[in-house]
């Protein structure tokens, strides 16, 4: 998908939402266990739900991979599910990965030819011939970790060097890769003071921004500094959606909190756009 089709299906639907699709066994509806695939058949569920109010999808594979050959035939499943039933709706292998350029290439080959993902997350501390592997790769995007929401993004990436914060240095840096129009960024939402700074670097990117709902990041504020002419959004909710139930009415209880976001987001575009 292109970031101009991206943009396009926000406009249509109002929504600028990415459901993030961590699944946890021992947090799933009980009567899923009993079905040969419990991991696929849940996503497939929230998935049929929800489609319509989200423009973005994003498994986080350490969910799949943590039950082995059966997770990862499952992620398989899913976006195999989503590819061939929606194939308006952007994808996101939230995997952090990046190593040095030969283990690179791979990685991007196994998320973006094999799994047939559009978009992979990537951790640049090791540097250009890290990341370059994945924006090589035509129509797919490269999801740069920028700053994170979590409460460990402090140790090192607000940290000044040569008088200037490590998580702008490496804003800056990446703009003078090869194919860099092919990036995005990871901005947390609880970090939304940073974004008005962040703009100012990257004033055209897309932001995907986790860390709405659960771990208390405010939708107004992060559309407040981060939202630019293109949008330049997507707002990540997993767990406030997914597991809005656990009953059998989890389908209808992570649509109503999945709709209670877009219906958010479509007074936000109609107040920035």
């Amino acid at each position: 998908m292109t970031t101009d089709q991206l943009i396009h299906q926000i406009k249509i639907k109002k929504s600028f939402l990415c459901i993030g699709l961590d699944v946890d066994l021992n947090k799933i509806p009980v009567h899923l266990l009993k079905e040969e695939d419990p991991i696929f058949a849940f996503n497939k569920t929230i998935i049929d739900a929800t489609h319509h109010l989200c423009v973005a999808y994003k498994p986080n594979t350490a969910f799949y991979e943590a039950y082995g050959i059966k997770g990862w035939q499952a992620l398989e499943k899913t976006i195999n599910y989503l590819n061939e039933n929606h194939p308006d709706i952007f994808t996101i292998a939230d995997a952090k990965r990046g190593d040095i350029g030969n283990t690179s290439t791979m990685y991007a080959k196994a998320f973006f030819e094999d799994l047939e993902f559009d978009s992979v997350t990537v951790a640049p501390y090791m540097g250009k011939d890290s990341v370059e592997p994945f924006l090589a790769f035509e129509n797919k995007h490269t999801i740069l970790l920028a700053l994170t929401s979590n409460q460990g993004a402090l140790d090192f990436q607000t940290k000044k060097i040569e008088n200037q914060e490590l998580y702008k240095k490496v804003l800056e840096t990446s703009k003078t890769w090869k194919n860099s129009k092919n990036l995005m960024y990871v901005v947390g939402a609880t970090k939304a003071e940073y974004l008005a700074d962040i703009r100012q670097i990257i004033p055209d990117s897309f932001l995907l921004v986790p860390g709405v709902g659960a771990q208390g990041g405010n939708l107004n504020d992060v559309c407040k500094y981060g939202m630019n002419n293109y949008i330049g959004l997507l707002i990540n909710s997993s767990r406030g959606i997914i597991y809005a139930s656990n009953d059998n009415d989890f389908a209808e209880a992570a649509a109503s909190k999945a709709k209670e976001l877009q219906e958010q987001m479509a007074l936000e575009l109609n107040r920035h756009l």
